[in-house]
């Protein structure tokens, strides 16, 4: 390059507008490298454009040509007008056409590429903890991915939906289990959805399923109860003492994970406990479990949750003591259908049916459980057959005295 100190010597070159200044040393072929600029007027005013090297390609016809087609991109106000607009405009058409590119290959995203890539990672960030994702992810990989993993989204039919619920019912599979394999793939497209990569309702939605009879009617006997916390209390103190709270008061798993202190009152001898929609409920303690809450709060009082794990924060699950002393004692023996088996949410069920066979009404009995719907409740009915007996013979009664 010339040195800053010295003055370059422009020539004019044979292409009007155009001039160039040689380099003191470098050579481009047999000649020195020339520098070559160039100017138009418009407007009266004359506008001077550095265009570059002899050697980086540039040649006197191919400035003045650059400068022709700028002059008229100004005249007429469209295009660039210089060579950094030109750059920015190329670059600016390169980046569209990279964004277009990957726009064409994320609209061809199959969809288990999409369930690895994207949907996955975002649903093991979320809120979700972690007793859901394992079960989440064997369905995906056992019942729908076979099926539908390699399609794109734009291809999957609701045919396909037919085939995975005829697979599953041809298992034996329980319609729970398709009601599973259905919401998780509805949740996977409605992530898509977000996303843009498909604009309508998911497929899935419009199969016919079979009707899911969930309803638990297994339930402890006193005796029974008497045994299971006889055992706990061996083994597990803390599990004894959210099995016992359940039992008295119907509260939920999840219910008594979230339990902390402040919505505990002594005084009016009631928890406030919130389902998994937060929505509120009270229920009422016995003398027993209003005395293990008083020993309890002695002994933790420092802890916010009432219940914690070995670690101090909160529990996801009960754990394999409540599982393992049910087996012991054999509470599921011969049992097969899985609603008449013995789990932890059974004693939430003991509680209803225990009050419906004492002749609790059940619209208290609703609310003590903090069911959305009466019919939710009415399960529980059939366990007041005597009590509706007796109110039947006493209206009998009362008509022949009259």
């Amino acid at each position: 390059m010339i040195k800053s100190n010295q003055k370059r010597k422009w020539e004019k070159s044979s292409f009007k507008g155009v001039r160039f200044y040689k380099h003191d040393t470098k050579k481009h072929g047999v000649k020195y490298d020339r520098y070559f600029s160039g100017s138009y007027q418009i407007n009266k005013k004359r506008k001077f454009i550095g265009f570059g090297w002899a050697s980086e390609g540039w040649s006197e016809k191919i400035v003045w040509e650059k400068l022709n087609q700028f002059k008229y991109n100004v005249k007429t106000g469209s295009g660039p007008t210089t060579l950094k607009e030109e750059f920015l405009l190329k670059e600016q058409a390169r980046q569209q056409k990279v964004e277009r590119e990957e726009k064409d290959q994320f609209k061809n995203i199959t969809l288990k590429m999409f369930y690895d890539t994207y949907y996955l990672p975002a649903a093991v960030k979320s809120k979700r903890n972690d007793t859901t994702m394992p079960t989440e992810k064997s369905y995906f990989k056992v019942w729908i991915n076979p099926e539908i993993g390699h399609l794109k989204f734009r291809d999957i039919r609701p045919i396909h939906f037919e085939n995975i619920k005829n697979k599953l019912l041809n298992k034996g599979k329980a319609p729970r289990t398709l009601e599973h394999c259905f919401a998780i793939f509805n949740k996977i497209w409605s992530y898509a959805k977000i996303h843009d990569l498909v604009n309508t309702d998911s497929p899935a939605k419009k199969i016919d399923r079979p009707k899911v009879e969930n309803a638990r009617t297994r339930f402890f006997t006193k005796k029974e109860a008497e045994l299971l916390l006889k055992s706990l209390k061996k083994r597990s103190q803390q599990v004894h003492d959210m099995t016992l709270l359940s039992l008295h008061t119907g509260a939920r798993g999840r219910e008594l994970f979230n339990l902390i202190w402040r919505m505990v009152s002594f005084e009016n001898r009631s928890l406030q406990l919130r389902d998994s929609k937060g929505k509120p409920r009270h229920v009422y303690l016995t003398d027993e479990t209003h005395n293990m809450l008083t020993r309890l709060y002695k002994d933790q009082y420092s802890s916010d949750l009432v219940f914690k794990n070995n670690k101090g924060g909160k529990i996801n699950a009960v754990g394999q003591t409540f599982s393992k002393i049910v087996k012991e004692l054999k509470l599921n023996k011969g049992v097969t259908d899985r609603r008449d088996k013995a789990s932890f949410h059974t004693c939430r069920h003991t509680f209803a049916s225990w009050h419906a066979q004492n002749g609790t009404d059940l619209y208290v009995l609703k609310k003590l459980l903090g069911h959305s719907t009466i019919q939710l409740t009415e399960r529980y009915s059939h366990l007041r057959v005597d009590s509706l007996k007796v109110a039947s013979q006493n209206f009998n009664l009362n008509l022949q005295n009259e």
